[in-house]
C-alpha cells in the first residue's frame, strides 16, 4: 500500500511540475510519459490499487473479528408479572401476586469474538481475490500500452501537420513572385487579367492549405497533451524529426516480426478470466461443504435502584463461548443448477481464450499487411510529389520564357498542391499503421 500511495503521489507531482513549464520531448519520452501519467493510466492504477485492498479485505474475513458493545437502560416503571402466591397458605390469600423483576437502572458492557474455523468458500474466495489483483495489474499494463499507442499517434499527427505547413510554405513565395510578374506583364499589355486571376486562385489555395495544416497542428497538440495527461495549453516541443522516425530501421522491421500470443497482454487477460471462472466454479461447489465457526462473549452487567454503577452494587461478569456448525443438507436442486451454470461460464471462458488467440493472430496479420501497403503507398506518393514538383518547375520556366500558357502553369501548380496533401496523408497513414501494428504485436 505504501508503494502504491507513493506512486500516485509521484504521478501527481510529475503532473504539477509539467504544468509549470514547457515540455521538450522525443517520441520515446512522450510514450513513457503517457504510460505514467495519462488520465486513463491514472484511473487504471487506482483500480489496480483498489484490487489490492480487496485482497486484504477478503483475507481479513478469516481473521478474528472483535466487537465491543455497551448499553444503559432505565425503567421509570419496572415491569411486573403475576406469579403463583407461594407466601400464603392455600385458600388464605390471592392465588397470584404481582412481582417486580429487575431494577430501574441497568448497565451492560462487553466484548464479542468471532473466528471462522472452516469455510470452503472463504479459501476459494481468497484465491479469487489474488487473481482479481493480478487482473488489475494486467489491465494496468494494457492501459499503459494503449496510452503509448495514443501518444505516438498524436506525436505523429503534430509532425505531419508541421511537414504539411513546410511544404505548403515552399509554394507560396513562388506563387507570390509569379503573381507580381504577371501583374507587371498585364500592366505592360503582354498578358490578360485572366492569367493573373488564375495564379491568384492558386495562391489563395496554397495559403488555405497552409492554414489548414496550422489548424491540424493545433488540434494535434491538444490531442497530444490529452494523451500525455498534461494540462491543455502546455507548450510542447517535439525534438524528433519526422524523416528520422520514418527511416528508423526498428520501425521498418516491425512489419516482419511475428506475434507471440502467449506473452500478449490481451491473451494474459483471457487466461486470467479462465482462472477466475475456474475459481468461481469451485466456489459454488464449496458452498455444499459444512461451515464451522467459533465465538466467545464476555459481559459485565450492573443493576441498581439508582444510577450508581460500581457503587453499592457491583458489576457481575457473564462469559460464554461455543462453536457453530452449519451443514447444508437439501436445496431442492437449486445449488446443483448454480454449479452447472458456473461450469458453463468456465467453458465459455475457455472458448473465449481460444478465440482471443486466433483473433490476435488475425489482427496482427491484418495490421502487418496494412503497414506494408501503407509503406508502398507512401513511397509511391513521395515519388509522385517529387515528379509533380519537377513538372511544375519546368512548366513555370516555360511560362516565364513565354513558351507555356498560364493555364498550363496553374494546372501543374494545382496538381502539386494536391500531391502535397496526398503525400502528407500517406505519411500519416504509414506512421499510424506502424503504431497499430506495434500495438497488435504488443511491442510497446
Amino acid at each position: 500500500m505504501m508503494r502504491s500511495t507513493t506512486a500516485i503521489i509521484s504521478l501527481l507531482l510529475v503532473t504539477l511540475l509539467h504544468a509549470q513549464g514547457p515540455l521538450s520531448i522525443s517520441l520515446q519520452q512522450a510514450m513513457d510519459l503517457a504510460a505514467k501519467q495519462s488520465y486513463t493510466v491514472q484511473n487504471s492504477a487506482l483500480e489496480a490499487e483498489k484490487a489490492l485492498h480487496k485482497v486484504r479485505e477478503i483475507t481479513a474475513l478469516g481473521l478474528p473479528q472483535i466487537n465491543g458493545e455497551g448499553s444503559i437502560t432505565n425503567y421509570p416503571n419496572v415491569p411486573k408479572q403475576l406469579i403463583p402466591n407461594f407466601f400464603s397458605a392455600p385458600g388464605q390469600g390471592p392465588e397470584f401476586i404481582a412481582a417486580q423483576f429487575g431494577l430501574p437502572w441497568n448497565v451492560t458492557g462487553g466484548l464479542s469474538l468471532n473466528q471462522l474455523l472452516f469455510d470452503g468458500s472463504y479459501f476459494v474466495g481468497l484465491k479469487a481475490s489474488k487473481e482479481l489483483a493480478e487482473q488489475g495489474r494486467i489491465n494496468l499494463e494494457q492501459t499503459e500500452a494503449d496510452a503509448r499507442n495514443q501518444a505516438a499517434k498524436a506525436y505523429y499527427g503534430v509532425l505531419a501537420a508541421q511537414e504539411g505547413q513546410r511544404l505548403a510554405g515552399e509554394s507560396i513565395p513562388l506563387l507570390e513572385t509569379s503573381q507580381r510578374e504577371m501583374q507587371a506583364m498585364v500592366e505592360a499589355g503582354f498578358m490578360e487579367n485572366t492569367d493573373v486571376d488564375r495564379i491568384t486562385i492558386q495562391l489563395d489555395q496554397a495559403r488555405t492549405q497552409q492554414r489548414n495544416f496550422v489548424q491540424q497542428e493545433k488540434v494535434g497538440r491538444m490531442l497530444l497533451a490529452l494523451a500525455l495527461g498534461t494540462p491543455q495549453g502546455t507548450p510542447i516541443t517535439l525534438t524528433d524529426e519526422l524523416r528520422t522516425i520514418i527511416d528508423d530501421a526498428n520501425e521498418s522491421a516491425i512489419s516482419e516480426q511475428e506475434i507471440a500470443t502467449g506473452d500478449h497482454v490481451d491473451m494474459r487477460i483471457a487466461e486470467n478470466y479462465v482462472r477466475l471462472q475456474q475459481l468461481n466454479w469451485k466456489n459454488e461447489r464449496a458452498k455444499a461443504l459444512p461451515k464451522l465457526s467459533g465465538f466467545a462473549n464476555h459481559q459485565q452487567i450492573w443493576n441498581g435502584p439508582r444510577f450508581d454503577p460500581g457503587g453499592a452494587y457491583p458489576f457481575f461478569p457473564s462469559t460464554l463461548w461455543g462453536l457453530q456448525l452449519n451443514v447444508p443438507i437439501f436445496s431442492s436442486g437449486s445449488r446443483y443448477q448454480v454449479v452447472k451454470q458456473a461450469k458453463i461460464n468456465l467453458e465459455q471462458s475457455e472458448v473465449n481464450r481460444v478465440a482471443t488467440e486466433q483473433k490476435l493472430i488475425a489482427d496482427a496479420e491484418q495490421a502487418r499487411g496494412q503497414a506494408r501497403t501503407a509503406y508502398e503507398n507512401f513511397l509511391t506518393e513521395e515519388r509522385g510529389m517529387e515528379l509533380s514538383r519537377t513538372i511544375m518547375e519546368r512548366t513555370r520556366t516555360k511560362f516565364n520564357n513565354g513558351a507555356g500558357s498560364s493555364f498550363e502553369f496553374t494546372q501543374e501548380q494545382s496538381n502539386f498542391l494536391v500531391a502535397q496533401q496526398v503525400y502528407i496523408q500517406r505519411m500519416l497513414e504509414l506512421l499510424t499503421a506502424r503504431a497499430d501494428l506495434r500495438r497488435a504485436l504488443d511491442k510497446y
